[in-house]
């Protein structure tokens, strides 16, 4: 019987399906988008949520257990330092999944698993449009 064993187990074995979720997690905190199958984000989902819930509480022990899944050290000290920040006053929901379009080979859903509070990209700006823009936030800073 397998009364209250949840989690989809992904056609693998534990070892395999453990690495894939790891990496898919480094990746997330890496790019903080990525697209995958459906059934890969939701167990996604549960995997990051709690490794984000872990980096906002901080502490030695929890570290440990971060890095028992993110090996990178670049993306584990992103996760610290740059996304926890970011999400020390929301409780839950960190990653968001929508749904994009069906795979040409076997019609598999692919979907989007981003967090939510992301980054905001600078815009691209050619090379005479930026002495205007400092000119005009000078003035503005004058005018305070």
């Amino acid at each position: 019987m397998r009364h209250r064993v949840g989690g989809n187990r992904l056609s693998r074995v534990y070892e395999p399906r453990k690495a894939l979720l790891r990496n898919l997690a480094t990746s997330l905190f890496k790019a903080e988008r990525i697209e995958t199958t459906l059934p890969k984000a939701k167990e996604l989902r549960k995997n990051a949520e709690k490794l984000i819930t872990l980096a906002k509480k901080g502490g030695l022990a929890n570290i440990r257990l971060i890095n028992e899944s993110i090996k990178e050290k670049s993306v584990l000290f992103k996760l610290l330092n740059v996304i926890a920040p970011r999400f020390k006053d929301r409780n839950g929901g960190y990653t968001r999944i929508l749904k994009l379009k069906n795979r040409k080979g076997d019609d598999a859903l692919i979907c989007m698993i981003e967090l939510v509070v992301r980054q905001k990209r600078e815009k691209k700006v050619k090379k005479g449009e930026k002495h205007e823009e400092k000119a005009k936030e000078s003035e503005i800073t004058e005018k305070k």
